[in-house]
């Protein structure tokens, strides 16, 4: 068996340490470890499905073997605004990098172009967000946490436009009858605990947060 993994900066293993963004590669090196079988990781920082769509394509025409298996991890950067706009203008109409209609298109192209590669297509539901975090980091360099408030109604909102991605993906996946790798259940529901495994930054997975994804995954893969 193989594994390729296309998705953003939370396959990519990126944390944030003393105010910095890293790699760490460790969970692709203990998966291949405990499951005894190569990582192709294809995943970038800020990756949308849109912007992974061609790469997607590409790495399909080149072909596959039935035994492989092909991660597909979305949404968190899909759901996203473009926050600096809505600061400056918080009772404006804004839409996020892929809206849910365009976002459910691409990705279930995705699945089927992996299929018809020769290969099986493996969705993930996304681990969940603390807003809270989330919003004091984005405005840590001046932009209004109560202009972007009042455009959200309430700060929660952030989070369950980010739960909204990650249910498409799992109605995607029943659709399209494939595999799904369920993260978003590997983690704390209460948001005191999740803190604990998530980094400052509120969205990206600390060390025991990308250990929960390890377990997660050698144990839908094993």
């Amino acid at each position: 068996m193989n594994v390729t993994v296309f998705g953003d900066s939370i396959l990519k293993g990126v944390l944030l340490l003393d105010g910095k963004y890293v790699v760490n590669h460790e969970w692709e090196e203990r998966v291949e470890q405990q499951l005894g079988v190569p990582i192709r990781n294809r995943s970038r920082f800020g990756c949308t499905i849109r912007k992974a769509l061609p790469f997607i394509r590409k790495d399909c025409e080149a072909g596959g073997t039935a035994d492989e298996y092909v991660v597909l991890e979305f949404g968190g950067n899909d759901c996203d605004y473009q926050w600096a706009e809505i600061s400056a203008e918080p009772d404006g109409s804004f839409d996020c990098k892929t809206p849910p209609a365009l976002f459910t298109q691409l990705y279930r192209e995705a699945i089927r172009q992996v299929r018809e590669s020769g290969r099986t297509p493996v969705a993930m539901t996304l681990p969940p967000i603390h807003s809270e975090r989330y919003l004091h980091f984005i405005c840590r360099h001046g932009l209004s946490e109560n202009n972007i408030l009042h455009w959200l109604g309430d700060v929660e909102a952030i989070s369950r436009w980010q739960e909204r991605y990650s249910a498409m993906v799992r109605e995607l996946a029943g659709e399209e009858h494939v595999k799904l790798i369920d993260l978003r259940e590997a983690f704390p529901r209460d948001q005191k605990q999740l803190g604990n495994y998530l980094c400052e930054d509120g969205i990206h997975p600390s060390r025991a947060g990308q250990e929960l994804i390890l377990q997660t995954l050698c144990a839908a893969m094993g």
